[in-house]
């Protein structure tokens, strides 16, 4: 586990920022709207409502959350990455705590406006932490896990661990506040699609004159192989060169870039990949 000084201090400051953006989202929106966000966040929720109606009990968010959390963690530190997972757990701990700390306040009381202004701010509070190798916590673990054991964006499979919270929140506090979290929850898995593409993957079809050069190129920009096809032009046919590549969703713009730079004149077409099978490289996490 090495350290990088300016950049250990960039993620330090992203991670504390989102901390107090996601405490406020909470505090704002969440409890404002008594909405069910999915997760660990959502089940600490259900659980301290669940206390305050049926016992009587108030207890504060951290201590659930900060205990719903242990075994993820577990998970990040073994098979994610240590560093990773601390920077995590700062996220987690500075999170909860605010949550607890920050009083309430109300912005608006339309419900529909806070659904959707809550989910945008979770989403973009979740991207930020992924694309600063961090996470929120909770299922992130989960799916960040097996993300990288199956190669293939796993976040839509917490869908399901969701709906088991939203199911008993709707039995126990109504199915109105459930149905909201819905909406919730599916802006918050689309900011998160829209803004962080580490596990998903584009495949790339390059028609060039120079191809020993661009699959060097796609190497060098990000370090995933290429397989060489032979082609015909349909017009002159002259002898091309069809290069086949799948990159992740992320390196795409670098990696045209790159090609570009090798053969200006070369065809590109890029596919978005909806499943992907067999060895596909994800650098692991620090």
């Amino acid at each position: 586990m090495t350290f990088d000084f300016k950049k250990d201090a960039k993620r330090l400051v992203v991670i504390c920022i989102a901390s107090v953006l996601y405490a406020l989202n909470i505090k704002i929106f969440v409890r404002t709207g008594g909405l069910f966000p999915g997760g660990a966040t959502g089940l600490t929720i259900l659980i301290q409502r669940s206390l305050l109606k049926f016992f009587g009990l108030s207890v504060p968010y951290s201590p659930i959350n900060l205990l719903l959390n242990a075994f993820p963690i577990y998970i990040g530190f073994r098979y994610i990455g240590k560093k990773f997972t601390l920077y995590s757990c700062l996220m987690i701990v500075l999170s909860s705590t605010l949550v607890d700390m920050i009083p309430g306040a109300i912005i608006t009381d339309d419900i529909l406006l806070i659904t959707i202004f809550g989910g945008i701010i979770n989403g973009f509070v979740t991207s930020i932490c992924l694309l600063s190798d961090a996470t929120t916590g909770g299922t992130d673990f989960i799916g960040i896990y097996l993300s990288q054991k199956k190669g293939v964006d796993s976040f839509n499979l917490i869908l399901g661990f969701n709906a088991v919270i939203l199911s008993v929140s709707g039995l126990l506090f109504g199915w109105e506040k459930a149905l909201y979290s819905i909406i919730y929850q599916y802006v918050t898995t689309e900011i998160l699609h829209l803004l962080y593409r580490r596990y998903q993957q584009g495949t790339l079809f390059i028609v060039t004159r120079y191809p020993q050069e661009v699959c060097d190129a796609i190497y060098a920009a990000s370090h995933h192989g290429a397989t060489m096809l032979e082609g015909e032009g349909s017009h002159d046919h002259d002898e091309r060169k069809v290069i086949y590549s799948v990159v992740s969703s992320s390196q795409t713009r670098q990696v045209i870039h790159a090609v570009k730079e090798v053969d200006g004149q070369a065809f590109i077409n890029l596919i978005r990949t909806q499943e992907l099978a067999g060895r596909f490289y994800q650098p692991p996490k620090d």
